[in-house]
C-alpha cells in the first residue's frame, strides 16, 4: 500500500480510492508482512519467545495453579452431560475426559441412555489412533450413510478446518478397507446413496476460491479412484463465499433431497436441486437457511423477505416446500407459511422427527421451543413445549425414524439439562451436577440506549448482596456479527473461576447478531459496523451509570469477530477499560482479504476494492488505528498456529506494532487448536486458567 503523490488518491490493494485521513494513516510501511508465514522458522521464533514472556508472568502468578486445577477438573471431568446423537437406533456420543484426552465415539441403546450410568460401547478411540499414525488427531464429525451402516468420519489434524475423510464401519468399529478415503483439505461431502457420494474438494492443485475453499462438486461412486470421479457442478474461483457444498437432507418416510449450494457471497448464495444426472437451480431467495426436510416437505428459514405467486413471506419466517413439486418444477416454487416470529422474537434451528418438526427460538433472548404438525391439507399448526424459562433452549439431535428428539436446556446459574422431546410434551432426563456454588448469584437483564437511540439488551450476573459502589470486577463479553445469538449459557469455568471469587459477569446482545431476527444483523454490516461498536460502548457506560463497575475494574472479551470487537474498542475507547482479551482475532481490516479465509467474510465487513467501504476499514481496522503515545490498557492478545480459518497473522502484527510503540501487552499463541483454545482438554484448560489470572491480576488486585 502506497500514496499516490500530489493527487489525493491512495493505492489500497491495487486499486486507487480517494484518500481519507485514515486511509492516509494506513499507507504507513507495514514491517510485520514476514509474520503472515505462519510456520516460517523466523516467525516460529517469535511466536516463541512471545509466549515464553507471557508465560513468565501469568504462569507464575500465584493464582495460576488453582485456576489451572479447576479449569482442568471441569473439563475432564466425567459427571457431564454426553451429548446424545441418534445412529442407527442407537445413541452415539463424542467424550473427551483425563483417560481419553483425543476422544472416544461410543455408542448405548436408547433405554441405557436414559439411565444415570449408561453402558458405552467405544466405536473410536482418537486417542489410540493419534499413537498408532503418529498424528495430532482432533475429531471432526461424522457423515451417516441412508442405511446408517456406515459413516464417513472427518479427522483434522491439530484442529484445522482442513480434514481427512474416511469411510467407517461404526458396527465393527473399523475403518472400511479400500473404502472412501479422502486426503487431507478443506471439503464437504453428502451422500448421494450407499455406495455414493457427492464431494467438494480440492480436486486439482490450485482449484480453490480465493478464500481457500472447494468450488467443484464432483460424484464418486464406490471403488473408485479419485481421479475417476465425475464432476457435476463447478463454480468460480473468483467467489468470495463458504464452500461449495453438497447438502444431503432425508426424513423418516423415505424422502430424500440433494442439493448443491453455491456460496455467492458471505450470506448469499445459489441452490440447485440434484436428481440423478439433472443438477437444476431453485428459484430461491438468496439469503435463507436449509433446515431439514419432514414428509417430503424441505424446511427453510429466511433472511430475507420473499415475493413470490402475489405473497410476501418475511425474512426470519419459517417456510416449506413440496421436495417432489421442486423437482418438476424448480423456477415455479409454492411455498408455505410455517412460522411468522414477531419482532422480539428469533427462529434459531428447526430439526425433523418422524412425523413432527422441532423448532426452537427466543423471544426476548428467552428461549423458546415447538412442536410442528402438518394436516392432511397442508397446513402447519404447533404447541409451545413446556421448558423452563429466561433460560436458552436448543435442539441437540432429532431421529427421523422415531418421534423422538433431546434439546438441552442452559442458563447462567442453573446447570444445563438434557430433555426427551416427543410430538407430546418434554421430559427432563438428564442434569449438570452444580459445579460452581451459584447459591448467593442473581441474575438480572436490563438495555442500554445506544448512539441512534436503539435499545440494546444485557444480562448481569452478580453476586446477589452486590454493592453498587463501582468496584465490582466486571468481565464484559459480546459478538456482535455473522447473526450469532449471544444467549444465557451455563459454564462451569466461568462460575467457578470468576463468578466464586466475586467477578461479575455481563453479556451483551448488541448489534450484528442474530438476536431479534436477521434486521439486528444486517444493521451493522459492512459501513454500518461502527452501530455495532457503539452498541458495546453503550453498554459499558451503563454499566457505569448504574455504579456496577468502573472503568478500573471493567474488562473486555471476545473471540474471532469478536476478537476485532475487542481491537476497535481498545483503539477507540482505551480509557474505558483496564483489561482487554483479545481472542483469535481479526485486527488488520486492509488485509484481511488476503489472510486465510478472510474473502469469505467480505459480505459481512466489506472490501477494501469498494472505496467507499476502504475508508470505513480504515477507520475502523485495529491495527492500523494503533497511535504512539495512547495510554491503553494492557491487553492480553493470544491465536492458535493452526488457526486456517482466521489465522494467527492479525494477532502477531497487533502485538509486533504495541511492541514497536513501546505499549505493554501479553501475547500467547497455542502452537496446536485451530480456531480456538486447544486441540485437547489440557490445552484448553490452561489457556482458559491464563485468561482468568489476567483478569484476576488487571480487575481484582
Amino acid at each position: 500500500m502506497r500514496v499516490s503523490a500530489g493527487k489525493g488518491l491512495v493505492l489500497v490493494s491495487g486499486i486507487l480510492v480517494a484518500a481519507s485521513p485514515w486511509l492516509l494513516a494506513a499507507t504507513l510501511p507495514d514491517p510485520y508482512r514476514w509474520l503472515e508465514k505462519v510456520d516460517s522458522p523466523r516467525a516460529m521464533a517469535w511466536v516463541r519467545t512471545e509466549n515464553a514472556k507471557t508465560l513468565a508472568v501469568l504462569d507464575k502468578d500465584p493464582r495460576f495453579p488453582a485456576l489451572y486445577q479447576d479449569a482442568l477438573a471441569i473439563s475432564q471431568a466425567k459427571d457431564r452431560i454426553p451429548a446424545p446423537e441418534f445412529f442407527d437406533g442407537a445413541v452415539f456420543n463424542f467424550w473427551r475426559d483425563a483417560a481419553h484426552v483425543r476422544g472416544i465415539w461410543r455408542r448405548t441403546t436408547a433405554d441405557s441412555y436414559r439411565t444415570d450410568t449408561p453402558q458405552w460401547t467405544t466405536v473410536l478411540d482418537l486417542d489410540a489412533l493419534a499413537a498408532q499414525e503418529k498424528k495430532n488427531w482432533v475429531y471432526s464429525g461424522s457423515n451417516a450413510s441412508p442405511n446408517e451402516q456406515r459413516a464417513l468420519v472427518r479427522l483434522s489434524e491439530g484442529g484445522e478446518d482442513a480434514v481427512t475423510a474416511r469411510e467407517f464401519d461404526p458396527g465393527s468399529g473399523t475403518f472400511v478397507a479400500n473404502g472412501f478415503n479422502f486426503p487431507r483439505g478443506k471439503m464437504r461431502a453428502a451422500w448421494e446413496d450407499d455406495n455414493t457420494l457427492l464431494v467438494s474438494r480440492e480436486w486439482q492443485p490450485g482449484e480453490l476460491t480465493t478464500a481457500g475453499y472447494p468450488f467443484v462438486v464432483k460424484r464418486i461412486r464406490r471403488g473408485q479412484k479419485l481421479d475417476q470421479a465425475q464432476e457435476i457442478f463447478r463454480g468460480t474461483a473468483t467467489e468470495g463465499g463458504y464452500p461449495v457444498t453438497p447438502v444431503d437432507l432425508r426424513d423418516g418416510t423415505g424422502h430424500r433431497a440433494l442439493i448443491i449450494d453455491r456460496p455467492l457471497t458471505t450470506f448469499e448464495s445459489e441452490y440447485y436441486a440434484v436428481d440423478g444426472a439433472k443438477v437444476a437451480k431453485l428459484d430461491l431467495p438468496r439469503k435463507l437457511s436449509l433446515q431439514t426436510l419432514l414428509d417430503g416437505q424441505l424446511i427453510l428459514k429466511l433472511l430475507q423477505d420473499w415475493s413470490v405467486e402475489g405473497q410476501v413471506f418475511k425474512q426470519g419466517a419459517l417456510v416449506s416446500l413440496d421436495w417432489n413439486q421442486a423437482l418438476k418444477a424448480p423456477g415455479h416454487l409454492h411455498p408455505t407459511l410455517l412460522y411468522g416470529p414477531g419482532p422480539r422474537e428469533e427462529v434459531e434451528s428447526a430439526a425433523a422427527m418422524r412425523d413432527a418438526l422441532l423448532v426452537a427460538g427466543y423471544e426476548n433472548v428467552r428461549g423458546r421451543a415447538f412442536v410442528f404438525r402438518r394436516s392432511t391439507a397442508g397446513q402447519w399448526t404447533h404447541d409451545r413445549l413446556d421448558l423452563p424459562d429466561n433460560a436458552s433452549i436448543d435442539i441437540v439431535d432429532a431421529d427421523i425414524h422415531s418421534n423422538n428428539a433431546f434439546v438441552s436446556v442452559t442458563s447462567f446459574l442453573q446447570p444445563t439439562s438434557l430433555w426427551a422431546v416427543t410430538p407430546r410434551g418434554a421430559t427432563r432426563i438428564k442434569t449438570l451436577p452444580p459445579k460452581f456454588d451459584a447459591a448467593h448469584e442473581s441474575v438480572e437483564q436490563f438495555e442500554a440506549t445506544s448512539t441512534d437511540g436503539t435499545h440494546v439488551p444485557y444480562f448481569v450476573v452478580h453476586p446477589a448482596a452486590m454493592k453498587l459502589n463501582g468496584a465490582n470486577p466486571t468481565i464484559l463479553y459480546a459478538y456482535g456479527g455473522f447473526d450469532v445469538s449471544m444467549t444465557p449459557d451455563y459454564s462451569a469455568n466461568l462460575g467457578k473461576l470468576w463468578l466464586e471469587k466475586g467477578g461479575v459477569y455481563v453479556l451483551a446482545n448488541i448489534r450484528g447478531g442474530g438476536e431479534f431476527g436477521p434486521a439486528w444483523h444486517e444493521a451493522g454490516l459492512k459501513t454500518h459496523r461502527q452501530i455495532i461498536y457503539d452498541d458495546f460502548a453503550a453498554v459499558a457506560r451503563d454499566l457505569v451509570a448504574r455504579r456496577i463497575t468502573s472503568a478500573r475494574r471493567l474488562g473486555i472479551q471476545g473471540g474471532s469477530n469478536g476478537g476485532l470487537l475487542m481491537g476497535v474498542e481498545f483503539t477507540q475507547h482505551p480509557e474505558m477499560w483496564n483489561a482487554v482479551d483479545i481472542q483469535v482475532p481479526l485486527l488488520d481490516m486492509l488485509r484481511f482479504e488476503k489472510i486465510q479465509a478472510g474473502t469469505s467474510w467480505v459480505g459481512e465487513y466489506g472490501s477494501v476494492s469498494n472505496p467507499d467501504e476502504a475508508a470505513f476499514l480504515a477507520k475502523i481496522s485495529p491495527y492500523n488505528n494503533l497511535r504512539r503515545g495512547v495510554h491503553y490498557p494492557l491487553p492480553l492478545i493470544w491465536t492458535t498456529t493452526k488457526d486456517d480459518r482466521v489465522g494467527p497473522q492479525h494477532a502477531r502484527k497487533f502485538a509486533a506494532r504495541l511492541s514497536e510503540y513501546g505499549i505493554p501487552y501479553l501475547f500467547y499463541e497455542v502452537i496446536e487448536g485451530g480456531h480456538g483454545s486447544g486441540a485437547n482438554l489440557t490445552e484448553q484448560a490452561h489457556t482458559y486458567a491464563l485468561e482468568m489470572t489476567y483478569f484476576a491480576r488487571q480487575l481484582m488486585d
